[in-house]
């Protein structure tokens, strides 16, 4: 095999992830205001894409360092994303017109897009809520090549006004920041004959700016709005403790004002009146973004739905695990077996539970959890209050690099800091991105009693338990207990070296092992017998790994990939034959990182918190733990399998990036969150 295996780019793959989620606006077997919903969620993803991955690029294009990638690469990556942003832009369009619109008028939801549709009836009706409603928070300002220049605020939504003066015909230009935090984006107007109505706020607006602007002529407007980088920078030799905390208080304020790197203007703006702001604005033509009318479309997530008769798909409730009733002692359960739990399918009330019974179990001398993402208000953090509050020590590592969550972890440390608890903050050089926790138990004679690990997919986030697709273990088995707290005491700094016999941790033990793991299915498909690899994760980027799979396919091991976004590895080549790459978009968010190897019978299943990117592999703490319970081993390769049997909302991804869908697969409809849902079901039942 070639030593120069091609790959994707990871960004040009994440967008192929992109466009599969605007895919799911475009189906129409999905109802209707979910359509509306994957919208949104396309149009906040690429909102975050050019935040962090554009911005990071544009930083090299102007000669910043990088190790991946000189300016002229950069510049080139920046156009190639341009041109394929442009390419969905047409599709996510032609959707939305195409399909979402005219399916609401079938629901009798007439949703205004333009002045030639609003009907007469209502005219009296906008002009008196712009009047009473939207115009005492408008504030229009001048813009000008020469004079002030106007600060844009990040994700804010602008309306661009052209005027002429009525006693000298000169041309004006002014900006106004639509007050969306005062008025609602989306406006009910009357009902008539039946059907309801809705219209945008800037379509308000521009229906009566006139009234804004005596002595002038309106001639023309259009939204607009800026993206600014929000990656934070820290000072990596010094990235801990309280320089850190520091550093991050700094930054987070400035990631408001940080450097552009996309300007995003409705299409229909003339060159003339695009020219005046780019001069006034000081914009680089790489930074311009032509979009349709109406911009920020991740607030289509509030559209309102009028309409009674029109539901959205209601999610399955999260189950209560039969066996984990509530007068049922999950420690005691646990200390007898392991036990997996599937999120959202199961509720995460479990965990709670789990919380409160180590605070009230006298036996209980220590809590330990890594905080990566919690939700606000969060209940995992009352929980470990309460148990310092109970004279239980708890320690808790908190990762204040955890992109956008940084002010939210400062803030929750800090307030568990004041109620006694141990607050580990962020290593040196890595992020702890481990979804783990342990709960340590001991005689009153001082004995050792059996003690607990955790240890998930998924944040500790009772919000995004309801939303992500994670698996978590619970077990008293003692030597992943050991590992655990082994793990735990690197990251309190009182162990260097760690000695891992199960758990498999990045930067100690993990790449070793999965090349042995890999090396194993490649010796076996060369003597002729079964090699078989299923590998479950969010992104595949590093090329070390995916060089390891090809050498694998090569050699004619079976390798199916199940990869929601970032896959680089490239499928349907002679050194990629025997790999497939399974993605699946659905209305809960894969989230899950499980691996099977077939290990000549063996069967070894693998789950835990990494992806396979430098990042996850080489600057992170991670967990990955093996599932040793023969039923629960089962369990996950079933639900593996499911995976890949969908034929609804299963697409392979291919030599081009696309997203082909599996419909061909199998006579039975398959949908693997519906199956999977019901097998567990199933099992629940008494």
């Amino acid at each position: 095999m070639k030593s120069n295996n091609p790959y994707f780019n990871r960004d040009i793959s994440w967008l192929s992830f992109n466009y599969r989620v605007l895919l799911e606006a475009a189906d129409t077997s999905v109802p209707l205001y979910d359509r509306i919903n994957f919208i949104a969620i396309y149009s906040s993803n690429l909102e975050e894409f050019y935040k962090v991955r554009v911005a990071e690029h544009k930083a090299v294009s102007r000669g910043g360092y990088s190790e991946e990638m000189t300016p002229e690469e950069a510049d080139e990556l920046i156009a190639q994303i341009a041109e394929e942003v442009n390419k969905q832009m047409e599709d996510r369009i032609r959707i939305f017109e195409e399909g979402i619109l005219p399916d609401l008028r079938k629901n009798q939801i007439v949703f205004y897009q333009r002045k030639a549709e609003v009907e007469e009836i209502h005219y009296p009706f906008i002009t008196n809520y712009f009047r009473e409603e939207i115009f005492p928070y408008l504030q229009p300002v001048p813009v000008s090549r020469t004079r002030v220049k106007v600060f844009l605020r990040a994700e804010r939504l602008y309306l661009c006004t052209r005027l002429k003066r009525k006693d000298n015909g000169a041309t004006e230009y002014y900006i106004m920041k639509l007050p969306y935090s005062k008025v609602p984006r989306f406006v009910e107007l009357p009902s008539k004959d039946g059907c309801y109505y809705l219209m945008y706020m800037e379509d308000i607006i521009k229906l009566n700016v006139g009234m804004m602007f005596p002595g002038y002529e309106v001639d023309c407007s259009y939204c607009c709005k800026i993206s600014r980088d929000a990656d934070i920078m820290v000072d990596d030799e010094a990235s801990a403790g309280e320089v850190l905390i520091e550093q991050l208080k700094k930054k987070v304020k400035k990631r408001k004002i940080g450097a552009v790197c996309r300007f995003v203007y409705d299409r229909q703006m003339p060159a003339d009146f695009l020219q005046y702001l780019v001069d006034s604005f000081e914009l680089n033509p790489d930074e311009l973004i032509p979009g349709d009318k109406h911009l920020n479309l991740q607030d289509l997530s509030k559209l309102p739905n009028p309409n009674p008769a029109l539901v959205r798909s209601a999610l399955p409730s999260p189950m209560m695990l039969g066996c984990l009733n509530k007068k049922q002692s999950i420690m005691k359960y646990v200390a007898k077996r392991d036990l997996l739990l599937h999120y959202p399918y199961h509720s995460f009330d479990h965990f709670i539970h789990f919380l409160y019974e180590a605070i009230h179990d006298s036996s209980v001398e220590e809590i330990m959890i890594t905080q990566y993402r919690v939700a606000p208000h969060s209940e995992v953090i009352n929980a470990l209050i309460a148990a310092a509050q109970n004279g239980k020590k708890v320690t808790v590592f908190v990762e204040l690099k955890a992109r956008f969550d940084e002010e939210n972890n400062l803030e929750t440390a800090e307030r568990m800091q004041k109620a006694g608890i141990h607050i580990i903050y962020s290593m040196k050089g890595l992020k702890v991105h481990a979804k783990v926790a342990l709960v340590l138990r001991r005689h009153k004679n001082g004995m050792p009693k059996k003690s607990f690990a955790y240890i998930s997919t998924g944040n500790f986030n009772e919000k995004t338990a309801t939303l992500y697709a994670d698996t978590a273990l619970f077990t008293s088995n003692s030597p992943i207990v050991d590992d655990l707290h082994q793990l735990f005491l690197v990251l309190r700094k009182e162990v260097a070296e760690p000695s891992f016999h199960h758990l498999l941790v990045p930067r100690f033990n993990l790449l070793p092992r999965l090349k042995e793991l890999l090396e194993y299915e490649k010796q076996e498909a060369l003597a002729g017998r079964e090699g078989r690899i299923v590998l479950k994760m969010n992104a595949l980027q590093d090329q070390a790994m995916i060089d390891e799979l090809y050498k694998a396919s090569e050699a004619g091991v079976q390798i199916d990939l199940i990869v929601r976004g970032i896959c680089c590895l490239i499928p349907g080549q002679e050194y990629s034959k025997n790999i497939r790459v399974t993605r699946i978009v659905d209305g809960f968010l894969e989230h899950a990182r499980v691996w099977y190897f077939h290990h000549g019978g063996k069967e070894l299943v693998y789950m835990g918190s990494p992806d396979w990117m430098r990042r996850n592999l080489y600057r992170r703490i991670e967990a990955v733990t093996p599932i040793l319970d023969k039923a629960l081993k089962r369990e996950l390769l079933d639900m593996l399998q499911i995976q890949l049997n969908d034929n609804q909302k299963a697409v392979w991804v291919d030599d081009q990036l696309r997203n082909v869908y599996k419909t061909d697969i199998g006579i039975k409809p398959i949908r693997a969150q519906k199956d999977i849902y019901l097998y567990l079901k199933q099992k629940n039942l008494p």
